[in-house]
């Protein structure tokens, strides 16, 4: 499988806002749920925390967590200090969840990234930096979906 990005973005590139999801898409959550478990998921400190307590660490799933700070203990998950470290520890073999400056640096080592697409600029802090058409090919490309007042598609991309 190698390294995948999964990530929902809109179309402005925001991905989070206030140390959370700007939307509440059922359907894509359960996409990712299909799609990561029985896999290993890799995050950042700040989307660790951004998970309910009731999902955390999510389950079915190999929690690994990046945190500079070699004090911070991750309960049910792995933590490292560095996505190198972390991507070693998987085989670099992982689903990438998050957050912005983790998608920033594992993209450059991805092979695949399941995007869902919200069709719509949302206010938000944290954002996704385009694909380069360059180097990345759209290879599937679902129906377009509407939820709580947001129309979105999954797509997958895989380096070109």
């Amino acid at each position: 499988m190698g390294v995948s990005l999964v990530v929902a973005y809109a179309c402005n590139g925001v991905i989070g806002r206030d140390g959370g999801l700007p939307w509440h898409l059922p359907s894509d959550m359960r996409h990712f749920r299909e799609l990561t478990t029985g896999g290993t998921v890799v995050m950042g400190r700040k989307t660790y925390a951004s998970i309910p307590d009731k999902f955390r660490p999510l389950p079915g799933r190999r929690n690994i967590v990046l945190s500079r700070d070699a004090a911070f203990v991750a309960l049910g998950a792995e933590v490292f200090p560095s996505l190198a470290a972390a991507l070693d520890a998987c085989g670099w073999d992982c689903f990438v969840i998050g957050g912005g400056a983790t998608y920033g640096e594992a993209l450059p080592h991805a092979e695949r990234v399941y995007a869902t697409e919200v069709a719509s600029d949302v206010e938000g802090d944290t954002v996704f930096a385009p694909l380069s058409d360059a180097e990345w090919a759209c290879v599937s490309s679902g129906e377009p979906i509407a939820e709580n007042g947001h129309e979105f598609r999954i797509r997958v991309y895989e380096r070109r």
